[in-house]
């Protein structure tokens, strides 16, 4: 158990290793803020890879998910007003910035620069974790100009959606042929539904049915052309609407997006617990092991290595299907090729951008001298923060609706201490004592307590402020 004070909420775990790795990356994590610049035009503080020499939209959004469990020792907003401060008239946000002009970084092989559009997501995440709705109603019309960008520069007359191969986050992969990526096209799916239901939020009826349509539109047209059946998978389309039968980890972006009905849902995650294909050890390898160009020894970018940053969309995906035991297996097999690699015989180890598939170890691809980066928070610590708290432990927070769901997929000595819910810090800790398996929950304010246990006890309670315990068994 933690005895230090640090201000962050504290977790406890069966396995200390686990506890450890948590607490070292909210350390590290002092060890990332960055200060704007005149010239840059950046916020005053905010969160960025301290090597990088620009920020990066991907990395931004996604570092949302576990700065806002800092119990706001740490500005959350920063990381992605940095892009929002920097929209053009038309509407572009681009995926990177230089820390030192401000400008756009652009190249020829993504001149729009181009990146995966999560805000609206993030933004969804960040309300529930926070409660700002004036946060919401003042980010709306930037998201909506950014999507209106969107649709215009990459929209096609087939109602999907091409980038450039530069604009996946996945360098390597062998899809260059990809026209239509399947990713791209989800995430415009994940986009239109969290700005729908950002609309149902701020009680505006018009533009949560709009967004409603544009996501029922994308999500027909990815069920209808992107599907394959013979692989069981969501695939690439080639310029001429032809699926590319290359098995990567894009394939399960349409998890996320609430796109598969429960037939293709279960081929996708039998995918998932196939070591032939995406069931490796460390899950989730980024391309098919069966696949001719997998690198089992390395990983080789791309060609199989496992990115946190993938393995934390796809545990995402599994719950939006309820599959919380699998999501939560996954987890904490990944958490221990993190742990082996942080702790290696005899020499110095860290958290990496990407790990090996098949045995512990940071990644390889050879002839690339940084790769993978070391101690990249930026995503690493979806695993070791996020996984953690929501999975592992398995707890999921919604500040509007007062409400804590506590979703154990096994019974064991675990929990949150000193969590914060707006002005109300909480903690659930559950135990074995005498009288049996016993919860206990500490509050400064009431909330409401859903306990789901084993998927055979569910029960919602009010807990008062104070102390109070309750025993399992009695539920």
């Amino acid at each position: 158990m933690s005895l230090i004070k640090t201000g962050f909420p504290l977790v406890h775990f069966y396995d200390q290793g686990f506890v450890d790795l948590y607490d070292r990356s909210w350390a590290w994590a002092q060890n990332f803020w960055k200060k704007g610049t005149t010239e840059n035009g950046f916020q005053p503080r905010y969160f960025a890879y301290p090597k990088s020499k620009k920020i990066n939209q991907f990395e931004s959004c996604l570092s949302t998910f576990f700065l806002v469990y800092s119990n706001r020792m740490f500005p959350v907003y920063p990381s992605i007003d940095n892009f929002y401060d920097k929209q053009e008239e038309s509407g572009a946000i681009r995926g990177e910035y230089s820390e030192i002009t401000g400008k756009p970084v652009l190249s020829k092989e993504n001149p729009e620069g181009v990146a995966p559009p999560l805000f609206a997501w993030a933004e969804y995440n960040l309300y529930h974790k926070i409660g700002n709705k004036k946060r919401l109603k003042d980010v709306m019309p930037i998201l909506e100009k950014y999507y209106a960008w969107l649709e215009t520069v990459f929209k096609k007359e087939n109602g999907l959606y091409s980038v450039p191969f530069a604009a996946l986050q996945m360098p390597n992969a062998p899809r260059k042929e990809a026209y239509y990526p399947v990713d791209f096209n989800s995430q415009m799916a994940i986009t239109a539904l969290y700005m729908s239901e950002i609309g149902d939020i701020l009680n505006d009826k018009e533009l949560s049915f709009r967004y409603k349509r544009n996501y029922f539109s994308i999500k027909s047209r990815i069920s209808s052309l992107m599907w394959d059946e013979e692989t069981g998978l969501y695939l690439d389309l080639d310029k001429k609407e032809e699926p590319i039968k290359v098995k990567t980890i894009a394939s399960f972006w349409p998890l996320l997006a609430e796109i598969p009905n429960d037939a293709r849902a279960s081929a996708l995650i039998k995918h998932l617990r196939d070591p032939e294909t995406f069931g490796t050890e460390n899950p989730f390898p980024s391309l098919a092991v069966n696949e001719t160009e997998f690198f089992e020894e390395g990983g080789h970018g791309c060609r199989g290595s496992v990115y946190p940053c993938f393995t934390f969309i796809i545990i995402k995906g599994l719950e939006k299907y309820a599959q919380y035991e699998m999501a939560r297996e996954c987890a904490i097999r990944h958490m221990y090729f993190m742990l082996d690699a942080l702790h290696p015989e005899n020499k110095k180890g860290d958290v990496y951008e990407a790990y090996k598939p098949l045995k512990e170890g940071p990644a390889e691809w050879p002839g690339k001298h940084d790769f993978p980066r070391s101690l990249f928070l930026p995503t690493a610590a979806l695993s070791s923060i996020t996984l953690m708290i929501e999975n592992i432990i398995g707890l999921y927070i919604s500040l509007p609706r007062k409400t804590v769901d506590w979703i154990m997929p096994t019974i064991e000595i675990m929990g949150i201490e000193d969590l914060s819910l707006k002005r109300n810090m909480i903690t659930i800790l559950s135990s074995k004592t005498s009288r049996g398996w016993e919860i206990r929950l500490e509050s400064e304010k009431l909330y409401y307590f859903t306990i789901n246990i084993l998927g055979k006890k569910k029960k919602t309670l009010p807990i008062p402020s104070g102390k109070c315990s309750m025993l399992i068994e009695k539920l």
